[in-house]
């Protein structure tokens, strides 16, 4: 089985989010198989891409657990694709949860087209105090809370208690403020203990949710993001209707092959 490691979400090698990607094809490899190769690789997420007769299909594994899905590695899938197999034009990805997920190159980025999660607020006192600093608001998706936080120092200093997060009735929690410098609109981190990722680098998933708020917020829909984990990655998003775009670039680290 052909296997890529890649970094989403930067042009530098060593930052944003690696990510691993399986070509495979004919059909899925047994669930346990994945799962085996996801814990192997010890990555936040494994891509498993399969080309059946031309149509695409991908599946997201962290190394616990089988996700819904997941943006840096769709990114990372979709950069092996172009730089390394040849395909060209609009990649059309088939989720199994999420429909039809595509990717675009606008200019030099790699843009996602992902649905646009439902979001509503919470009372604070209805999520459980992971954080050393208390947010201002409390906001839940399908999958992860997102707690807006006052400013940017405060989601940069953040420290999370992994092992209450672990037992969390969701995925996760997004940590977000608004962006100090004048080019950045908004700032995060993701922390999903439960699903075997202490803190993602460079979540792309998350902004399904995050976009939507700061939308509404700031009154625009082009916005530029920054996840501040110890990687970092820069994030250009788009709204559009119910849709979200999120563009970003990649790298390929390494090549090779997995010996089942």
């Amino acid at each position: 089985m052909k296997l890529y490691q890649v970094d989403s979400f930067t042009d530098q090698l060593f930052r944003g989010n690696p990510a691993a990607v399986c070509l495979v094809s004919g059909d899925w490899p047994a669930e346990e198989l994945m799962q085996n190769i996801a814990a192997e690789n010890n990555l936040s997420e494994t891509a498993f891409v399969l080309d059946r007769a031309g149509e695409l299909a991908i599946r997201w594994f962290t190394p616990t657990t089988e996700v819904p899905l997941c943006g840096h590695a769709t990114l990372a899938a979709a950069h092996v694709l172009y730089a390394h197999e040849g395909y060209a034009g609009r990649l059309a990805f088939k989720s199994m949860q999420h429909g039809v997920l595509k990717v675009d190159y606008e200019d030099d980025l790699l843009v996602l087209d992902f649905p646009m999660d439902r979001v509503w607020q919470i009372g604070a006192d209805d999520v459980p105090s992971c954080f050393n600093f208390a947010p201002k608001e409390a906001w839940r998706g399908t999958e992860e809370y997102m707690l807006i936080f006052e400013n940017e120092t405060q989601v940069r200093d953040a420290v999370c208690d992994l092992a209450k997060a672990a037992d969390i009735d969701l995925m996760g929690f997004i940590i977000t403020a608004p962006g100090d410098a004048a080019d950045l609109d908004f700032v995060s981190r993701y922390f999903g203990p439960k699903i075997g990722i202490d803190e993602d680098p460079v979540t792309g998933s998350a902004h399904t949710l995050l976009v939507p708020y700061w939308r509404d917020v700031l009154g625009k829909n082009e916005l530029n993001a920054a996840q501040l984990s110890a990687r970092g990655g820069k994030l250009f998003c788009r709204a559009e209707e119910d849709r979200v775009k999120i563009g970003g670039k990649a790298v390929t680290y390494m090549v090779g092959e997995i010996f089942i």
